[in-house]
């Protein structure tokens, strides 16, 4: 099977798909996402999403240039997506954003297709290019800012597919926050304090916790950007 398979029993627990059939299932290709939170277009058609039943269904769906991963056709049945993609699923005309349960699990939820012009992106470095600042951001994407005052940890906001900044949101008190890892992963609530390379956060339920301040991905201001289920 080489490099392209992965025995299905030993996917990673992210992965919200049985164990039981085929022995192997589609490994990723190398990406913008780690195996860890990338799945592979194949698995989303035929066992997260059940739009195909064979891979060569879901090659046939890719082939058409009938999905759109950020607004981009996408043919590649490797290709991985991962936290906060969106799918478009032009000829049924279906729309999903990828997200992390509470279990962290991968799901993904459906969602308008405005949502899907949309997409939060946490800046994890910065570079000057030709005297112009380069954001490289969590997904594998760089893009250029003319101005502003970026730091690495802070969100910007995307128009899809031409990658426009529609909004920069500092991670600072009264931010809403999404937690991408720790015991709290999946969770979304609003920064009250930094402190150091820690957050206190109050959750939906008004409690108040704190976590590292790694884990917050900024996901709106008083309101959350995106819908989330």
């Amino acid at each position: 099977m080489g490099n392209y398979h992965l025995k299905r029993l030993a996917v990673p627990e992210t992965w919200q798909i049985s164990r039981k059939g085929a022995k192997f299932v589609t490994k990723p290709a190398p990406g913008p996402h780690t195996l860890q939170i990338g799945i592979p277009l194949n698995v989303i058609l035929k066992d997260v999403l059940n739009y195909a039943k064979t891979t060569r269904e879901a090659k046939k769906i890719l082939n058409a240039g009938e999905l759109k991963v950020d607004g981009k056709v996408m043919k590649s049945f490797k290709h991985p997506v991962g936290l906060f993609d969106t799918i478009e699923l032009t000829g049924i005309n279906e729309f999903f954003r990828v997200i992390l349960s509470k279990k962290g699990k991968i799901e993904l939820v459906k969602i308008k297709k405005e949502e899907a012009r949309l997409k939060p992106c946490k800046i994890i470095g910065k570079t000057m290019v030709k005297g112009k600042i380069q954001l490289n951001l969590y997904d594998g994407k760089n893009i250029f800012a003319d101005k502003g005052q970026f730091k690495v940890g802070d969100t910007v906001l995307l128009s899809l597919p031409d990658k426009k900044i529609m909004k920069h949101s500092r991670l600072d008190k009264q931010v809403t926050i999404f937690l991408t890892s720790g015991k709290h992963i999946g969770e979304t609530g609003s920064i009250e304090a930094v402190v150091g390379d820690k957050i206190i956060y109050k959750n939906l339920n008004g409690d108040l916790i704190e976590t590292l301040k790694k884990y917050a991905f900024i996901i709106g201001d008083a309101n959350s950007f995106i819908a989330l289920g």
